[in-house]
């Protein structure tokens, strides 16, 4: 069997990154939550999710963390990648 590299077009991880932080920011206003309370929800400091947020993909965070913050927007995971 013959395999060979195919060929996709993936955006950068910067973007990606970008891309997450304005969701994250996005679905919160949606929610109705402030910034201080989805920092006691998840059990971050305030400056994390708004460094999250502001720096627009500087600093990224972990699966867990994407996955208690969608958890606490009530949202699903995938909608931050959109």
């Amino acid at each position: 069997m013959t395999t060979f590299k195919r060929e996709f077009k993936f955006i950068s991880k910067k973007e990606m990154k970008k891309r997450i932080s304005l969701n994250i920011k996005k679905y919160r206003l949606l929610a109705g939550i402030t910034q201080e309370q989805l920092a006691v929800d998840i059990d971050k400091s305030y400056d994390f999710v708004r460094r999250l947020e502001f720096t627009k993909g500087k600093i990224g965070c972990s699966t867990y963390t994407l996955y208690c913050i969608a958890e606490v927007l009530n949202t699903s995971i995938e909608n931050f990648f959109k």
